[in-house]
């Protein structure tokens, strides 16, 4: 029976986010407050009774704060005695009257700071973590570390083997939700355990060379459809964020979506040959007395208490196993290769939608197939550039941390857009006699198949009605070759209304390049088309122009700015084609078009590779 991997994560956070303001009613800011600290180790005190009542071993990540308090380096050791947790070390946390009158600074996200800094507070931190323990921690972790940041650590630390390293879209979805206020930006990531390469800690490492030394895990667990959708925040394994959603009944204090939530991180099993991972990290500012999320405390303390008693109950039954950190990241290295993709089937479990989603992650590319627009791609990532992004003061990108994207339907629009201008989505349309239907407005349902090195999505047909009388029975079949950095779209003509009709399939995939939804500046890209000896270029200018060739071996884009080459082949008969954008619309788009009659099978190979 395939088992769900749990990382249990509690951190004796001192002095939590949020708290000081809560726990001081108004006072002057006092980070050593003794209520504030009774209160927060009391809370720590009362998440590890729950989780050891249920079975359960946790990894304790002391954070910086923690370490100046004797009688929570007390509790760690003995619970690392008693019951087998795992005694981590995290950068979150650090915010205490040391850290401050030492660096002189409000700023509490690690990978913000400065390079020279991240090596201050690391050779702290940990130095002050063998002090008090007398050996060097195995995990760490962050809402997210920068690959430098993860390089100097298993270079001066080699004992770290597994980190918290991101949350899983993170960026400015969750900004705009949080007034304007909340600096962090990491969209782009995976979902699930990954090895982070040593250029970017998003993208996963391809062999041992790009291999960082550590197992990396994400902050949260989250719906990988509402959050993706809208507030990450909102909907997670972790109890206290269901409660922030307001997804409970407030008569009753049940929350039947936790539990779904949990069970369909079971069920990813299914498309991971056995392998199905959740974790819940969970920190004292969530359940301080004074209530939070406009719940009170003692909703706060259920929702916790029922959150580790299902997991409990799945352990006791054999569906579930509790690791440690560092147990999961040996699990991992066993039992997974570099090349091993994360693949997620995922359904609306919240709002009574039929919507499903399909993600795809490996070391060359991360995707987002959307089945209720056809099995488009609406969100791509080019690992394959494995673009080194440096983050903290003293670089380009003080707080921005997010993995670039090709195609993101949330910040460039999709295919239901302005009507002026085009969204960033990889779709087709099909042509006939004048009139045009695009895929995207074909809902559809996907299944899931692993047939050797190849994890395909066949989906249910759709009829394209014609107004002129003509109708089109159509599959799609999408297919991701592992190593290969290639996507493969199968679109299959299984009927039509009159068998000696053709029509027209218009393959294409609208890009643009960002971490944000405001547009950057494109003059750097080169568009090309490849036909024979001959190719046409087109340098980026916003002038709307336009090339194609019959029978083109390939159409591509170059993006300098993100070191990413895209390229667009296909088979048969057909013409390939590139356009340029314009300022008002400034993306840029490849395809292919092929006339296709009863029967046939119009293929195309989407490739991404790092262009330089």
């Amino acid at each position: 029976m395939n088992k769900l991997l749990l990382n249990l994560i509690h951190r004796p956070e001192m002095v939590p986010e949020y708290a000081e303001k809560v726990t001081g009613h108004g006072k002057e800011e006092n980070l050593g407050r003794e209520a504030l600290l009774n209160e927060s180790l009391d809370i720590f005190k009362t998440q590890q009774a729950v989780a050891h009542k249920n079975g359960l071993k946790a990894t304790i990540q002391m954070t910086y704060a923690s370490l100046f308090n004797a009688e929570a380096v007390v509790l760690a050791k003995a619970h690392h005695a008693e019951f087998g947790d795992e005694i981590g070390l995290t950068l979150l946390g650090l915010p205490c009257e040391q850290f401050r009158e030492k660096y002189k600074t409000k700023d509490f996200c690690i990978w913000m700071f400065s390079m020279e800094d991240k090596r201050r507070i690391v050779r702290d931190v940990f130095e002050k973590f063998h002090d008090c323990f007398g050996f060097y921690p195995e995990s760490t972790g962050s809402y997210y570390m920068d690959a430098d940041l993860i390089n100097y650590i298993k270079a001066e630390y080699p004992t770290v083997k597994c980190a918290v390293a991101t949350c899983w879209e993170e960026g400015p979805k969750a900004y705009h939700t949080c007034n304007n206020s909340w600096y962090t930006f990491l969209d782009g990531g995976p979902w699930a355990p990954w090895i982070p390469s040593k250029a970017n800690t998003h993208a996963p490492a391809a062999n041992e060379a790009e291999d960082s030394g550590i197992v990396a895990i994400p902050h949260l667990s989250r719906d990988l459809l509402a959050c993706y959708d809208g507030n990450g925040s909102n909907f997670g394994t972790h109890p206290q964020n269901v409660l922030r959603g307001m997804i409970y009944d407030t008569k009753t204090w049940e929350y039947p979506y936790l539990y779904n939530l949990i069970d369909q991180y079971r069920s990813l099993a299914r498309y991971n040959d056995g392998w199905a991972y959740n974790m819940m990290f969970v920190g004292p500012g969530w359940m301080n007395k004074m209530g939070r999320w406009e719940q009170p405390y003692a909703l706060l303390l259920k929702s916790y208490e029922d959150g580790c008693a299902y997991y409990g109950k799945l352990k006791r039954e054999g569906r579930l196993e509790d690791l440690t950190m560092s147990e999961l990241a040996d699990r991992y290295r066993a039992e997974k290769s570099y090349s091993t993709p994360e693949c997620a089937l995922w359904r609306d479990i919240l709002y009574g939608s039929d919507k499903q989603l399909f993600w795809y992650c490996d070391p060359w590319l991360r995707a987002c197939v959307n089945m209720d627009q056809g099995g488009a791609i609406v969100d791509l990532r080019p690992y394959a550039a494995k673009l080194e992004w440096p983050v903290g003061i003293g670089t380009p990108h003080v707080q921005n941390a997010s993995y670039p994207y090709l195609i993101q339907e949330k910040y460039r629009a999709g295919y239901f857009t302005h009507y002026a201008g085009e969204g960033t989505v990889r779709s087709a349309k099909v042509c006939w006699n004048g009139e045009e239907v695009d895929l995207c407005l074909c809902r559809t349902k996907a299944h899931f198949t692993h047939e050797g090195g190849e994890r395909r999505l066949t989906l249910d047909p759709v009829e394209i009605a014609f107004e002129g009388g003509l109708t089109v029975r159509l599959q799609t079949v999408v297919t991701f070759p592992e190593g290969s950095g290639e996507i493969r779209y199968e679109r299959r003509i299984l009927s039509m209304s009159d068998p000696n009709e053709t029509v027209t399939i218009r393959e294409y995939i609208t890009a643009s390049y960002g971490t944000t939804e405001y547009p950057e500046d494109m003059t750097s890209l080169t568009l090309r088309v490849e036909a024979g000896e001959e190719s046409t270029v087109i340098p980026y200018h916003y002038e709307c122009r336009e090339a194609s060739a019959a029978n083109a071996e390939s159409v591509s884009c170059t993006l300098p700015p993100i070191r990413t080459r895209i390229t667009l082949r296909a088979d048969g008969e057909r013409v390939g084609f590139v356009r340029e954008g314009y300022a008002f619309s400034p993306m840029f788009t490849l395809g292919y078009e092929r006339e296709c009659a009863e029967k046939e099978v119009f293929t195309t190979w989407l490739r991404l590779e790092r262009a330089d």
